[in-house]
């Protein structure tokens, strides 16, 4: 075969080839043909044009994430839709998160306090850091209790950190960890080295006490499925697969995801 033959079969193949890409719809487009389902999925409180132009926009800021499977950053998309939490943005809600190929959804602490004040028996939430400076007295059984009293100066270095809620119902539930307890958390983490564990260590301890909160609380079905996915990857996206999670990715994906650890911050009387 001569030269001018081979680049005659080249240029064919590259045309089928180009044909065939622009055949198979971009991701972007698959959003915008998502729309319907996404607003048979939402909550009446939200849109569907503003989860789809916030996801659009995720999608250009982190230009990893058109890298990843489209079914497992549809399948992240649908999710935050059905628990009613935002992608990405400056609520710090929830994230879509670009690791191994895959998109993993990550709850947000906005996004939990958000699902928590849902609940009509809702009344308090709190993430706090104790110091050593500071008056601290805790006890578990049958008559708990537990009082803080930070010092207003030289409070120290961290000795403990808690998470509290209290219901409308009178009843209270809190959780106490250990600076130790919290090191297990960071080095199970994917970067325990790097990201906000490097840069907001007391953010995300806070996060990983009010986490292991809402273990011990009455949750809505919105709540119990919103813990349920975090850090997890789904790639179907119909309706109903919201109550079988995807696989679990070992490890606490916030680390790779730039801004959560600013959006963990303490949550009181009604405010995320």
């Amino acid at each position: 075969m001569t030269s001018t033959a081979r680049n005659a079969v080249a240029r064919r193949a590259d045309n089928v080839g180009q044909v065939e890409q622009s055949s198979q719809p971009n991701l972007q487009q698959q959003i915008e043909r998502m729309r319907p389902q996404i607003a048979r999925a939402l909550p009446a409180h939200l849109d569907a044009d503003r989860i789809a132009r916030i996801a659009l926009t995720t999608l250009r800021r982190t230009p990893k994430l058109g890298e990843c499977s489209p079914e497992s950053f549809l399948g992240a998309l649908m999710t935050c839709s059905q628990l009613g939490v935002e992608p990405g943005g400056p609520t710090g809600e929830a994230y879509l998160v670009p690791f191994k190929g895959e998109v993993t959804f990550v709850l947000g602490y906005r996004g939990m306090a958000k699902l928590f004040w849902q609940s009509p028996m809702a009344k308090s939430l709190s993430a706090q850091v104790v110091h050593e400076g500071d008056h601290f007295e805790y006890e578990y059984g049958l008559d708990q209790r537990l009082v803080h009293r930070p010092a207003l100066t030289g409070r120290g270095k961290p000795i403990a950190y808690y998470a509290v809620a209290t219901t409308t119902t009178g009843g209270s539930a809190f959780v106490v960890l250990s600076p130790e307890d919290i090191e297990k958390h960071r080095k199970h983490s994917s970067f325990p080295n790097g990201g906000p564990w490097r840069d907001h260590y007391e953010a995300m301890a806070r996060k990983t006490c009010v986490r292991e909160l809402f273990k011990l609380l009455p949750t809505s079905v919105e709540l119990a499925q919103a813990t349920a996915h975090d850090g997890t990857v789904r790639t179907d996206a119909t309706l109903d697969s919201i109550d079988a999670p995807g696989p679990y990715i070992t490890g606490e994906l916030e680390t790779a995801c730039e801004g959560i650890a600013r959006a963990t911050q303490q949550t009181e009387g009604g405010t995320s």
